[in-house]
């Protein structure tokens, strides 16, 4: 657009930005030329684990956790995955930077659906039938009133 002899202002409505943005951009496009205006990438420091190391973790945390060691559970934790990658690279990274590395790679947090495989559902049902009701009391004895220090129901 510049080469075409487009002004900033116009650039800057044409592309719903803003002016003075529009202005830089043109005195890097005089400066070095369409180059200057190529995207320098996402701001930031670079990722800690190239693309590769990247597809690597993502293979081995398809396998699960009981194939890294874990045999307790089937799930994945960010001291696991941390713990993982010191493993696989021989990198010590943060909690941050596995929480980073995993939300760029499509992961996102989730809690397990399932219940657990001891659960008892008839003891559950009895406790919340039987013992539940004995323990919780009755609404009745409960007091009444307000919790304002000043209300004459305090006192």
């Amino acid at each position: 657009m510049f080469a075409a002899g487009v002004s900033a202002p116009q650039v800057a409505t044409e592309l719903e930005n803003s002016t003075k943005s529009a202005y830089a951009w043109r005195r890097a496009w005089k400066a070095g030329g369409e180059q200057a205006l190529a995207s320098k990438g996402a701001p930031g420091p670079d990722p800690v684990l190239s693309e590769d190391q990247v597809q690597k973790l993502i293979a081995k945390l398809e396998q699960g956790p009981a194939a890294a060691g874990w045999d307790e559970d089937q799930r994945w934790t960010l001291a696991r995955v941390r713990t993982l990658i010191g493993r696989m690279f021989h990198l010590t990274v943060s909690i941050a930077t596995v929480w980073e590395t995993l939300r760029r790679a499509g992961y996102t947090p989730q809690q397990p659906i399932s219940r657990a495989a001891e659960r008892d559902e008839q003891a559950i049902e009895h406790f919340k039938r039987y013992q539940w009701p004995a323990v919780k009391g009755s609404r009745a004895g409960w007091a009444r009133g307000s919790v304002s220090p000043t209300s004459p129901a305090s006192r």
